[in-house]
């Protein structure tokens, strides 16, 4: 089992790239088979989860090329199969988005239930809800979600719930419905709008992807394309914070600063120095950090997945702050871990009260999910001493070269796999 071992107390320094948007990228790698053309993707971002994506639809017959690490090839004119094994999905759940690009291009898929993740329920009733409208029929049947269609026929749809999976799921099937379809309380999200300009420059109709309603009008075939994925948000605001919680000076690369807002706000007032360039943002960290609220709220407010790496950087802000939950219901199992490295801190429902410490001490501590381990990541390089992050497996699921770039900009961090390279590392940095 891989770990991290960090020795804190050393500010990050430097520039660091940002590679593509995981988020954007495993609903644009599903809509890629919605044409029996090629398609050509880059800024892909290497990690597990689009690895894994990839071999599902291999799976269902689609050809992928890997151009390089950063690109691919997808042709989806061979596609056989319209089942998604629960396998892939028990791995990662957004295979589910392989319904909306089936139903849309076959009318016809059958995909696994997707489970419950360490982060909360995330319903599907939305994205069900979506598809009969457009005049599918859906059943659940021995664990599946099976959607059949004779043909799919644009429809007035409002979400009860603002849901990003939803919101592309169902914009995805219905570019190839007949007719007009307009969808009402969506997920304004940079990876929608994203999804929305990939399927655009396939030959699709929407309108209106990144506002309160998405317009789409039918078309009856999506043509081949050339597309680059966006930069990855939640990866520079992660980096961000790093500095942030440091003491650092870090520059971002290669982001769209307007996708960062609400994190560079919360940045701001903490105390952080934040100057924005046209792709790069830099953050310095010099003085004390003072204590804030947060809440997080669909885009643009400040992103759910954000909130982890928030709480530690509060947790080394002087006075007492609060974060509010909104949208998932486990997000605050780090503060557990966070309380062996010194953190004091008092969850009651969807809300958390944070007490800053003077600093954290390193201990050993376990990744709960994705977020929550690349947030136990930074604790550590902040902390006096030697810190272990175990279940690492997490994070690789949504960071590239985590480890190296962070050594970059002069972390002393490495990934370990057994006690005697713990024991190395602990030499070598002794």
């Amino acid at each position: 089992m891989e770990q991290y071992i960090i020795k804190g107390g050393t500010p990050l320094v430097g520039e660091v790239v940002i590679g593509g948007a995981k988020n954007a990228a495993l609903a644009i790698l599903a809509a890629a088979i919605m044409t029996d053309e090629t398609v050509h993707i880059d800024n892909l971002p290497d990690v597990n989860d689009i690895n894994v994506l990839l071999e599902a639809m291999e799976g269902i017959g689609a050809q992928i090329k890997r151009i390089d690490r950063h690109t691919v090839q997808i042709s989806g004119g061979a596609v056989h199969d319209f089942n998604i094994d629960y396998d892939y999905i028990k791995k990662i759940r957004a295979s589910y988005y392989l319904l909306g690009a089936l139903l849309g291009k076959y009318k016809h898929a059958e995909v696994a239930l997707p489970g419950g993740c360490n982060i909360g329920s995330r319903p599907i009733d939305q994205h069900l809800k979506g598809f009969r409208a457009l005049g599918a029929e859906v059943e659940i049947e021995h664990g599946k979600i099976l959607a059949d269609a004779d043909r799919l026929v644009g429809s007035h749809i409002y979400f009860d719930v603002v849901s990003v999976g939803a919101t592309i799921n169902v914009m995805m099937a219905a570019s190839m419905a007949e007719g007009m379809t307009i969808l009402e309380n969506v997920a304004k999200e940079p990876h929608v709008v994203d999804v929305a300009n990939f399927l655009n420059s396939m030959g699709a109709n929407i309108r209106g992807a990144g506002t309160d309603v998405i317009k789409i009008k039918g078309v009856s075939r999506l043509h081949g394309a050339e597309y680059s994925i966006i930069p990855d948000q939640i990866e520079a605001g992660t980096f961000m914070f790093g500095a942030a919680v440091t003491k650092g000076d870090v520059t971002v690369l290669n982001v769209i600063p307007k996708h960062l807002e609400a994190t560079i706000a919360k940045l701001v007032e903490i105390g952080c120095e934040v100057e924005e360039f046209d792709d790069a943002v830099r953050v310095v960290s010099k003085g004390k950090l003072r204590h804030t609220q947060v809440k997080t709220l669909p885009y643009p407010g400040f992103p759910t997945d954000m909130q982890p790496q928030m709480g530690v950087a509060l947790a080394l802000c002087e006075g007492t702050s609060t974060i509010t939950e909104s949208i998932f219901e486990n997000r605050f199992k780090y503060l557990d871990e966070l309380a062996r490295m010194g953190a004091v801190s008092k969850i009651e429902g969807n809300s958390a009260t944070i007490e800053g410490v003077e600093r954290f001490s390193g201990a050993r501590v376990s990744a709960p999910d994705l977020r929550a381990g690349a947030a136990l990541v930074l604790a550590g390089l902040a902390a006096d001493g030697i810190t272990i992050v175990d279940d690492i497996v997490y994070i690789q699921r949504g960071y590239e070269r985590f480890e190296e770039k962070l050594r970059e900009l002069g972390a002393e961090i490495e990934k370990v796999s057994s006690e005697k390279e713990i024991q190395k590392f602990k030499l070598k940095v002794s």
